[in-house]
């Protein structure tokens, strides 16, 4: 193993081993981006319009369904399908994430799914996280960034977390009819999080006529997603010094694809990118290479990516960042040879116990996280005392039962770790007093929790 192909493995990948041709070079992580979507294929996960009916079922009959038993037996029924879809997804999630050749594509759309967070509601919301991923995120992850961003802005999931289904515009026909009033959400973490960032040149004055803008959008559980004009305040707005005028969506999208280029959009997502993927204090000049790519390709994302990996600073330093909980535990699957298709058959009992109560344990519960901003990036956030507690407790408990057979603890060691292993870990893994400690040693080690 190459220092270059270990180095790609754990900083744009989910880590060792890498499985025969996967890309190892920025020519061919690129190529392999551009080309099919494999892991799509083979674990499929449901679109937002498979989610709708089902939600639409439930909002249409849960009147009549309180004074009709058999009626309210197939709604449970129901509820209970959107239930097992979510933990369907994450099986897929991780399925793909663990089998992948193309990793860097699996990382990149955990990337832009944590930029435009979305988060879980009730029980009957436990899909939609993975709905929107595979509507508005993983088709657009190799194609321009204004497609995502319309895509993002306009889908349901997005919608109902922000709270923009109920903004009405004040001088709207409902509004002035019904009242109701102007929810800023959308507007303000669209310019603060999605695309401008924190500190850009724009006001409150902006995020209020974005929000009178953005009225009209909405969803309704019977009905699906929908431009209302009964709720879209009239006339034009202006946002960051243009005007934007006219009927429907029409102002909307041509607002998004302005945002979408703007040099400030350009350098906070460049740093959001190398901050990911390079160092939680990245070379400055890498990150002005990422931005100056997009203002050329006017935010084609194959050209933004292509200035990370050509970089120096990609394949150079050491490395920088911690591995989040979610990573950790897909590169130990990953290391310790679980297949997709042995994911996708475990039980309930079986995921809570492997992943989702250990991330929960670990400070980071799978498509719940703190707010709209996503999961924090920097390194402290992750490596504390009770953080690394609960990462030594999962690698001394879960290698001997998930892998078949368990590999011997200096195999492992190669494995995994490759031209990473420090003589301290080597020293402690062969001396070893069982196999579980062993291969614990290996997953709590410096180089395997850093990337």
């Amino acid at each position: 193993m190459s220092p270059s192909a270990s180095l790609v493995a754990f900083r744009f990948g989910y880590g060792l081993p890498l499985v025969p041709d996967a890309p190892q070079t920025p020519e061919t992580l690129l190529a392999a981006l551009a080309g099919p979507d494999d892991m799509a294929a083979r674990f499929t996960i449901p679109s937002y319009d498979w989610v709708h009916e089902r939600v639409s079922d439930i909002a249409r009959n849960k009147r009549a369904a309180k004074s009709d038993p058999v009626l309210q037996s197939r709604l449970d029924a129901v509820d209970q399908e959107l239930e097992a879809a979510g933990l369907m997804a994450m099986r897929a999630t991780i399925a793909r994430a663990v089998d992948a050749k193309d990793s860097f594509r699996e990382r990149l759309v955990a990337f832009w799914a944590d930029h435009f967070t979305v988060g879980a509601g009730g029980r009957e919301d436990a899909i939609t996280p993975y709905a929107f991923v595979e509507d508005a995120i993983r088709p657009h992850v190799a194609g321009r960034f204004a497609d995502m961003l319309s895509a993002v802005v306009h889908h349901p999931g997005m919608l109902r977390y922000l709270d923009q289904t109920r903004s009405t515009g004040p001088n709207s026909k409902r509004g002035l009819r019904q009242g109701g009033g102007l929810n800023e959400n959308l507007a303000r973490e669209l310019l603060e999080l999605h695309t401008l960032g924190v500190g850009a040149d724009y006001a409150q004055t902006d995020v209020r006529q974005l929000a009178e803008l953005l009225t009209g959008l909405t969803y309704d559980p019977r009905r699906g997603y929908s431009f209302d004009g009964r709720m879209a305040e009239p006339g034009p707005e202006t946002v960051l010094g243009k005007d934007y005028d006219g009927k429907g969506e029409a102002p909307i999208r041509a607002f998004l694809s302005d945002l979408s280029t703007k040099p400030d959009t350009a350098r906070h997502i460049a740093r959001k990118l190398a901050v990911h993927f390079i160092s939680d204090t990245p070379d400055e000049d890498l990150v002005t290479r990422i931005a100056q790519a997009w203002a050329t390709s006017e935010g084609d994302l194959m050209a933004v990516y292509g200035a990370l990996l050509h970089h120096p600073a990609a394949f150079d330093g050491p490395a920088a960042k911690a591995r989040q909980p979610w990573d950790f535990l897909l590169a130990a699957l990953r290391g310790l040879g679980v297949k997709g298709k042995t994911i996708m058959q475990w039980q309930e009992v079986r995921l809570r116990r492997v992943m989702i109560l250990p991330l929960r344990a670990m400070g980071q519960y799978w498509k719940s996280p703190p707010g709209p901003d996503g999961w924090p990036e920097n390194t402290e956030t992750w490596i504390t005392p009770q953080g690394l507690a609960e990462r030594i407790g999962w690698a001394m408990r879960w290698p001997t039962v998930l892998a078949d057979p368990p590999p011997l603890p200096r195999d492992f060691a190669d494995r995994v770790l490759g031209d990473r292993a420090a003589p301290a870990t080597v020293w402690a893994t062969e001396r070893a007093e069982s196999l579980a400690e062993g291969l614990g040693i290996v997953l709590s080690s410096p180089e395997f929790n850093r990337r």
